[in-house]
């Protein structure tokens, strides 16, 4: 009889005392004789330690261990193989290395291996797991290549990467001919980078005989996966692995995150040994559940050992423990987490609870107003039976949703419903370097690839026959989404690429703000109003990103402190760092200019604006009614300000601009424009493409930008004589010379 877990909800059940119990395992160190494996390891040569057995040992019990013949056969004989089996298989860590064996047998004549992941943090993990089991050394033989950090040598054979990554490679190397093997990793999770790196290894393939594809799943793939590289379907090599002794349902999925809380006291009462891992929806719930779990947990008596939440957001940088290394002792920890980390947990053997909320929000891209759509819905049956597995055969799954609840068979790809803009620059790039075709597993929405070509081409990156021009080529060079390259591009031209560069640092790094508990709110705003600039947020990040640097240079300045009393997240300043000294790198490996900086000179700051307008003329709104309803010219939306921004409603300091330009729009979460500059009518005719000018939908914002296009030079002519030290641009309002 499956129980109704739905009567746990409610604050009420927050009383009561658990004890907890932590997960130890014992292994034997006693001698052992293996038999099949060489004294002298067969990469470095070197005798193996004792502790390659030991860790020889665990691998052999994970169940692709069963498989590993079956394997092996199929990479020797075919050019492509298909494995699936749930995370705690061991399909990551063990699948590359034994690729790695079949191209020592070869001595490496095709090249090394790869394995791509979705999330750097695992990338990383899985690295140094391999590593450690393999018996040679991180960085060398086996390495990692993530955004921003490089971790292996040319003696590298094994290397993992995220997927993104490795497509940004191909650029350089587009037939991937330092590869023998490519493994693409987490492919039913279906990321636009995932779908587009099997599209062009199907074209890749066929130009290289001798390289082998193989592509791990959680479950069995799908019928159009399976035909994507032969046309007929490819026989697949699936992990059995035993069912969940217990899967509890809810009778309704309302006030699932009450009912998720209530479950991980329950469980801590329960005095069952094992970790706790919830999947809830939003981040928001997600550090929510973490304060109230660490303020409840003050309450239970010490004799029932510790309870401790773990909030693990997607792609973050975490603390999870490599498997052997769980916490031992009387704490018992609770991960919170959400979608897509389902394959997070592959290391932490020590889970025994499942608690699953059932839904997933995620960002739907509507190309007609140019941003996400906010959705959350029910998760994929796929996603479902990921998160049961981790709870292992002993453990217990509890699904906050009732049983009849339909799941949708399949995740729904990401390239269907994102914005592809970037993606089709590179795919442009691809066709010069002579990948012309991308077969995609399901194609891309055609409203969304009209935007992404129309967009490209407002921005130069096209020429007059759909090719990617020379702009396009140098933009796609930046690892930056194309309005972004633009503007970085335009900064060579108005000499203030330090101070754009920093920008674009800033903006493509996660928020460097910190959003405190609600009694520190205020306290936070008015450290954040010590960097206000009167021209903006974008001036405000150089101001913040200027003082940070400042503060490392000081000898008697704590950094980690600085940004604790600003309420700054250092983490996020220090990714904004690597990525200004990456962006500067490649300006100088292309040889483009690079201007000193001159931040706060009036000259700076209008050119800053000009290329800010370069990249981001569709991003421009003017308050109609003077009271900060912002009209969106593009889509004829109204939004307002970000009450944080420094023109918004909880930063005074500065007065409502009647024109601005915007960075984003979050429209779903609360109509608010973010990263906000204001600017003039007459800087945004000056910067903005005529045609793209002339398809505006009609309005009186656009009626009162033709009447300066019209009239603005006339007028400026009349009533004052530009001077000989003017920039020439200023006396060509019309037309953008970077263009």
């Amino acid at each position: 009889m499956e129980p109704d877990i739905m009567s746990l909800s409610g604050e009420d059940c927050f009383e009561g005392k658990s004890p907890s119990c932590g997960d130890s395992e014992a292994l034997s160190q006693g001698d052992k004789e293996y038999d099949d494996i060489l004294e002298l390891n067969q990469f470095d040569g070197l005798p193996y330690s004792s502790r390659f057995y030991k860790l020889l040992k665990e691998r052999k019990e994970l169940p692709v261990w069963r498989a590993k013949g079956e394997f092996m056969d199929s990479l020797t004989k075919g050019q492509f193989v298909v494995l699936s089996g749930f995370a705690k298989t061991g399909r990551s860590s063990q699948i590359p290395q034994w690729c790695a064996e079949f191209c020592l047998s070869v001595q490496f004549r095709h090249g090394m291996v790869v394995c791509t992941q979705i999330h750097p943090q695992q990338a990383v993990d899985l690295a140094l797991r391999v590593a450690d089991e393999m018996d040679i050394n991180i960085g060398h033989e086996v390495g990692y290549t993530i955004p921003l950090e490089t971790c292996c040598t040319s003696e590298t054979f094994l290397r993992y990467c995220t997927d993104d990554m490795l497509l940004r490679e191909m650029m350089s190397d587009p037939l991937l001919e330092r590869y023998g093997v490519v493994i693409v990793d987490q492919a039913h999770q279906r990321t636009v980078a995932t779908d587009v790196v099997l599209g062009l290894l199907k074209e890749v393939a066929l130009q290289r005989p001798e390289l082998r594809v193989v592509v791990l799943s959680a479950t069995e793939p799908s019928p159009k996966q399976l035909t994507l590289f032969t046309g007929s379907a490819l026989p697949g090599i699936h992990l059995e692995v035993p069912e969940v002794e217990e899967v509890a349902y809810s009778s309704t999925s309302d006030n699932y995150f009450w009912s998720a809380l209530c479950l991980v006291l329950e469980i801590h009462r329960s005095q069952e040994q094992g970790d706790v891992v919830v999947f809830l929806v939003t981040e928001q719930e997600i550090d929510l559940a973490h304060d109230l779990l660490c303020h409840k947990k003050r309450g239970l008596p010490p004799d029932l050992g510790e309870l401790l939440p773990i909030a693990v957001h997607p792609g973050q940088s975490g603390s999870l423990p490599v498997r052997g290394e769980e916490e031992t002792g009387q704490t018992r920890r609770v991960f919170l987490t959400r979608s897509p980390n389902e394959d997070f947990f592959w290391a932490v053997t020590s889970i025994n609870f499942v608690i699953d909320a059932g839904l997933e929000k995620r960002f739907v891209y509507n190309p007609r107003i140019r941003t996400n759509s906010v959705i959350i819905q029910p998760i994929s049956s796929v996603q479902s039976e990921c998160r049961k597995q981790l709870a292992g055969p002993t453990g217990k799954c509890f699904r906050l949703y009732p049983k009849e609840r339909q799941l949708p068979a399949e995740i729904r790809p990401r390239i269907v419903e994102s914005d592809i803009t970037s993606t089709v620059l590179f795919l442009k790039r691809m066709e010069i370097a002579g990948l012309g075709h991308c077969d995609f597993i399901d194609r891309p929405d055609p409203g969304g690839l009209m935007q992404a070509l129309e967009e490209l081409d407002y921005l130069a990156a096209l020429d007059n026959d759909g090719n990617l021009s020379e702009m396009g080529i140098i933009m796609s060079e930046f690892p930056l989404e194309p309005q972004m390259a633009k503007t970085v591009l335009a900064s060579c031209e108005f000499d203030c690429v330090s101070e754009v560069v920093i920008i674009a640092a800033m903006l493509t790094a996660p928020s460097c703000f910190v959003v405190p508990p609600v009694e520190l709110k205020p306290k936070a705003a008015q450290c954040h109003m010590k960097f206000q600039h009167p021209e903006g947020d974008h001036f405000t990040l150089i101001n913040i990103f200027k003082a940070f640097k400042q503060c490392q240079r000081d000898a008697y300045c704590n950094e980690e402190k600085w940004c604790q009393d600003f309420y700054f997240n250092h983490a996020a300043l220090l990714t904004a760092d690597a990525l200004q000294t990456e962006l500067t790198d490649t300006l100088k490996r292309i040889e483009l200019p690079i201007s000193a900086p001159a931040f706060g000179s009036r000259g700076n700051t209008v050119n800053i604006k000009r290329a800010l307008l370069a990249g981001f003329f569709m991003q421009v709104a003017r308050d109609v009614d003077g009271s900060g309803n912002y009209f969106i010219l593009t889509h004829k939306h109204v939004a307002q300000i970000y009450p944080l921004s420094g023109y918004g409603a909880k930063s005074p300091k500065l007065g409502l601009p009647e024109w601005v330009l915007f960075h984003e729009h979050t429209f779903s979460e609360d109509n608010c424009l973010r990263t906000v500059t204001h600017i003039t009518p007459e800087e945004i005719i000056q910067m903005t493409p005529q045609y793209f000018f002339y398809n505006l939908p009609s309005s009186e914002s656009k009626d009162i930008l033709q009447n300066v296009l019209n009239h603005g030079a006339s007028q400026s002519s009349e009533s004052k004589r530009p001077s000989r030290e003017e920039p020439q641009e200023d006396q060509t309002p019309d037309r953008c010379v970077v263009q």
